[in-house]
């Protein structure tokens, strides 16, 4: 049996001496415990040495791809010659498929293989004759940085870097974009207050700045271009009656040269994005389908990489961007966030409040599976994205229509909508349980308000007996079943003298009145006698 063992330095091949050891596989590995002991077991037939870092770097890859390099090929071809009928053995089944088709040589790969390849690496310096191990390690060094250097060349699209600098960029551009705005219509607002509230979209406004300068000149000019007609006719009309101040000359310019700062970083935002929006879909297109570009982007800044993210669970992913709110809600042991970050995808926005936690929870889940296939994943495509994105929207339409679905049936038809009508049950408070001392009449408590609003001199008057409080009908129907008839004869008397009785206090209270309507007659007469007088 024969083994191909590649290294930094080359390719090496092997012959197996004693093949009956390799059944022993758990105990292979005493036999390679020191050098001696190693070639006894194998034995280096031929090593074919890299002429220079690039041609190792080239067997490299063709390794990595499952593909037979030049050198690779040239030492297959002589062992070939020489002796076909021998097994190879090797480390990748890939690879060994694609040497048993182009060279037609029988390869073979297995447990045992992999333990005599791990006891060769182990003893290699003893075993590769004429390789000092101080060039194998350089080699070695220089190989992995020229292999990581490659793979960066050749996908530079992979590196998120260029993400998490372009998102902090588009977000730095916003704040000093909205402060260079405010700062331009507050100081042309001195001059012509009335376009600001005309001309509300910030690029116009500014064009608008920029091409009539002052005021005078907006009679003269034509904003056809920046504005409709209607907002057009409105500036004009405001132009004649504004009451700005007057400016001069310099300070229209400097006003004018801020509006072209505005406009050029108002372009320039546009540009980061597009290129944003791009590199998005080339590093995470299945994120980038399911949050979109600006929270996929932000995700990956707040995590560092795009491999930072994908370590993270989906609970994490949920509440990314809201730390705060968890460990004050943890520390105060209230509710926790339901949402970071994520609240800001367009799947959350779209629902009600009440369903807002549910679709976050169920995104998050969804997100952190197309953040892990975008970072580990070989393919580049957006299928598993759109996949899962219509599964959240069906999700979504169901429990946005279980509210008005019915309960009862098939469940399918939707539940008709009845008028709605309001029924108020205001409750009033019965305030007769508060005291003890009966309550009076009606036709008393009238009287009584009618005299406070009249300032009448105090009268004495009779104290009177209290009413009694009428008996509920159930006990007064039991009172009557047990009351003997000489109790109901008196109880009709009183009702009797009761009922005389009102008209008599009526009586005295007209007297009442009386005697003060006469008292104040009385009293304007002497009035009038001295003033005679």
């Amino acid at each position: 049996m024969l083994v191909l063992f590649e290294t930094a330095a080359g390719y090496a091949i092997f012959k197996v001496i004693d093949e009956s050891k390799l059944q022993e596989v758990d105990s292979l590995w005493k036999e390679f415990e020191t050098p001696e002991k190693a070639n006894k077991v194998v034995k280096l037939k031929h090593f074919e040495k890299f002429q220079d870092t690039t041609e190792a770097l080239a067997a490299a890859t063709a390794l990595v791809e499952g593909k037979i390099g030049k050198s690779l090929k040239k030492i297959l071809k002589k062992v070939a010659a020489t002796e076909a009928h021998e097994q190879l053995a090797i480390s990748d089944a890939k690879l060994g498929g694609v040497i048993k088709e182009k060279l037609n040589l029988s390869c073979i790969h297995s447990p045992a293989v992999a333990e005599l390849m791990r006891g060769i690496r182990n003893q290699m310096e003893g075993l590769i004759t004429g390789l000092p191990p101080r060039e194998i390690s350089a080699m070695s060094l220089g190989l992995a940085h020229s292999l990581s250097r490659y793979k960066l060349k050749f996908s530079p699209d992979k590196v998120d870097t260029m993400i998490v600098q372009a998102i902090s960029l588009l977000d730095d551009l916003d704040k000093e974009l909205n402060n260079y705005v405010m700062r331009c219509r507050e100081w042309y607002g001195w001059h012509f207050p009335e376009l600001g509230k005309v001309v509300t979209d910030n690029m116009a406004y500014c064009k608008t700045v920029l091409k009539i300068g002052e005021r005078t000149n907006v009679a003269g000019s034509d904003l056809s271009d920046l504005l409709p007609e209607e907002i057009e006719g409105e500036v004009k009309l405001a132009a004649e009656i504004s009451m700005g101040t007057e400016v001069s000359e310099q300070d229209i310019n400097n006003i004018k040269h801020l509006c072209d700062q505005v406009i050029e970083i108002t372009e320039y935002r546009a540009q980061l994005y597009d290129y944003l929006k791009n590199r998005m879909m080339a590093i995470a297109p299945n994120l980038t389908v399911m949050v979109g570009e600006l929270v996929g982007a932000r995700l990956i800044s707040h995590a560092g990489s795009l491999l930072n993210l994908a370590k993270h669970p989906a609970s994490t992913v949920q509440i990314l961007g809201a730390e705060k709110a968890l460990f004050r809600a943890l520390k105060t042991r209230k509710d926790t966030p339901k949402y970071g970050l994520i609240y800001h995808a367009s799947l959350v926005g779209q629902t009600t409040a009440k369903n807002k936690g549910k679709i976050s929870r169920m995104l998050a889940a969804k997100a952190s599976l197309a953040i892990r296939y975008d970072a580990l994943g070989e393919d580049t495509n957006a299928e598993m994205g759109v996949e899962n994105r219509a599964k959240l929207e069906a999700r979504l339409r169901q429990l946005e229509e279980k509210g008005i679905r019915r309960i009862s049936g098939t469940g399918k038809a939707m539940a008709k909508a009845d008028k709605y009508q309001h029924k108020s049950e205001v409750k009033m408070y019965d305030p007769s349980g508060d005291s003890t001392i009966p309550s009076t009449s009606k036709k008393r408590k009238f009287e009584e308000v009618e005299e406070a609003e009249e300032p009448v001199t105090p009268v004495t008057q009779k104290t009177k007996k209290p009413k009694k409080e009428p008996v509920a009908e159930e006990e007064a129907a039991q009172m009557e079943t047990e009351e003997t008839p000489k109790k109901k004869k008196k109880k009709k008397e009183k009702k009797e003298e009761a009922v005389a009785e009102e008209p008599k206090e009526e009586e005295q209270e007209e007297e009442v009145t009386e005697a003060t309507e006469k008292k104040k007659k009385k009293k304007k007469k002497k009035v009038k006698e001295e003033e005679e007088d």
